[in-house]
């Protein structure tokens, strides 16, 4: 556990007993072991709290002084989710995987990060205390949201920023809330439905046993304690001059597809946006494969265009 006490303000996330949040922890190291085995962790001290990071390595020290890549997951779970997309993007380059404050995983808030300032600054803080000063980062749903705002507010420290699903472009409707709480229902259900139930949702939690233990040990662990976030503006969007790549499920419940590859685009000078079939929310997951290709591509397009390519 993060050595940091966890505060007993009622607008930061807590979790209910050491019994839950160690079972929690227990079903989150399953979950991990899918994916790439971390170098190292360790908590960085922030305004806002510490920040459990996951630091995983290419054993090619010519990979290891390309730019770094930050995970940021999305609303509910931890830096486990990542477990699809840790091996391939540790092969090319270092990656630090976050667990946000205020969401169930090692991190220990303080204060609430919600408000887009204070997210920026914990994001800032927390690559600092990193030592890291130029990154391409990756945020999935609320952790998009959390990139995005990144790219508006404090884009100092940022190479790229790679969207996949995220908030932050549009408010958040009542269709996602029907499914997410569809898809946790949904996680109850017999073992010979849920096949059947997680080709409906679109949703792989059902067919994952390790990940949809973790989502129901979350559940019962963690109490969030943070709004929805408010999508950026048009006037925002435009201020982006960060190299952006975006990637959408065809029929993500998020965000309106066709209209935010068109939007984002125009309002940002030379973003690219892909939109994926045979998926909703979780690109990232059920196309892991091709959006990490994807993922590596434009980051070695933006450090061969920068001059930050150590193979030039």
């Amino acid at each position: 556990m993060s050595p940091t006490v966890a505060s007993n303000r009622a607008d930061v996330g807590r979790y209910v007993s050491d019994a839950l949040r160690d079972r929690h922890f227990a079903a989150c190291e399953a979950v991990y072991a899918l994916g790439a085995t971390a170098r190292e962790e360790q908590d960085v001290n922030t305004s806002f709290g510490t920040t459990h990071v996951y630091r995983y390595g290419p054993a090619d020290p010519r990979a290891r002084s390309r730019t770094p890549v930050v995970l940021i997951h999305g609303a509910g779970s931890c830096s486990a989710m990542w477990y699809p997309n840790t091996p391939a993007l540790s092969a090319e380059r270092t990656v630090y995987a976050l667990d946000t404050p205020g969401d169930p995983g090692r991190s220990v808030p303080r204060a609430p990060i919600h408000r887009p300032e204070d997210a920026a600054r914990w994001l800032d803080e927390t690559l600092a205390g990193l030592g890291l000063d130029r990154v391409h980062l990756v945020g999935a749903s609320y952790g998009g949201w959390l990139a995005l705002n990144q790219a508006h507010r404090a884009p100092g420290r940022l190479a790229s920023v790679t969207l996949l699903d995220p908030g932050g472009l549009e408010k958040v409707g009542l269709r996602f809330f029907v499914w997410i709480f569809a898809s946790l229902f949904a996680t109850f259900a017999p073992k010979a439905l849920r096949p059947r139930l997680a080709a409906w949702l679109e949703q792989p939690v059902l067919v994952v046993p390790e990940l949809r233990t973790m989502i129901r040990t979350a559940v019962r662990a963690y109490r969030i304690r943070r709004p929805a976030p408010l999508p950026l503006t048009d006037e925002e969007l435009s201020t982006v001059r960060t190299p952006l790549y975006l990637a959408l499920g065809r029929r993500s419940l998020l965000v309106h597809p066709r209209r935010q590859v068109e939007q984002v685009p125009r309002l940002i000078p030379g973003a690219r946006a892909e939109i994926f079939s045979d998926t909703g929310h979780g690109p990232w997951m059920d196309h892991a494969e091709q959006v990490n290709r994807r993922m590596l591509e434009f980051m070695a397009s933006v450090d061969a265009r920068t001059g930050h390519d150590p193979a030039v």
